[in-house]
């Protein structure tokens, strides 16, 4: 019913549901705990997000340095680049990023694990974004890495080259070198 594959970076998933559909529309699971536990992901999700934002909007890169969060997360409506940052500093794979595009169309979810940073980029002229998260949202621990961090180096696709729209809160992120990290 639904195949899990690894990325670059394999604590990061991309999960593709099987899509049944004929003339009326299609149905899908999007979350089946025996294929979770067979792909080494047990904590249980307690809390599930839904922003839309309009294109250019880029959202992230946010984490949570305590209370860290597992997010299982989808496009629903239009296309985002969606992207996962390791900031455990004792991984093998450290400072590295992995980006998939998210649509209502491809129908695919990534799951990010705790100890990562997490954002996406709005493609389409509007998407709506779902998150399941495996931890509350606590504000006091949020934290933002820098989009642009040359040392990170995140090839974003943005629509005619033009800067990305970012939240006061954003346009403050901070650089690798600067930011709290995971051990």
């Amino acid at each position: 019913m639904m195949a899990f594959e690894r990325t670059d970076i394999p604590e990061v998933l991309i999960f593709q549901p099987k899509v049944f559909g004929d003339e009326r529309g299609f149905s899908l699971e999007t979350f089946r705990v025996n294929v979770f536990a067979e792909a080494g992901i047990s904590a249980p999700f307690v809390q599930d997000n839904h922003s839309g934002s309009r294109q250019g909007i880029l959202r992230g890169l946010h984490y949570q340095i305590r209370h860290g969060q597992g997010k299982l997360v989808r496009a629903v409506v239009g296309e985002v680049f969606d992207v996962a940052v390791d900031l455990r500093r004792s991984s093998a794979t450290f400072g590295r990023w992995v980006g998939v595009l998210l649509s209502a169309e491809n129908k695919k979810q990534v799951w990010i694990p705790p100890g990562f940073a997490h954002g996406f980029y709005v493609l389409s002229e509007w998407a709506e974004f779902i998150y399941k998260m495996t931890n509350y949202y606590a504000p006091e621990w949020e934290r933002s890495l820098r989009w642009d961090d040359p040392a990170v180096g995140i090839v974003w696709p943005l629509v005619n080259g033009q800067a990305p729209l970012l939240s006061e809160k954003d346009s403050h992120g901070k650089l690798l070198s600067e930011a709290e990290l995971f051990e």
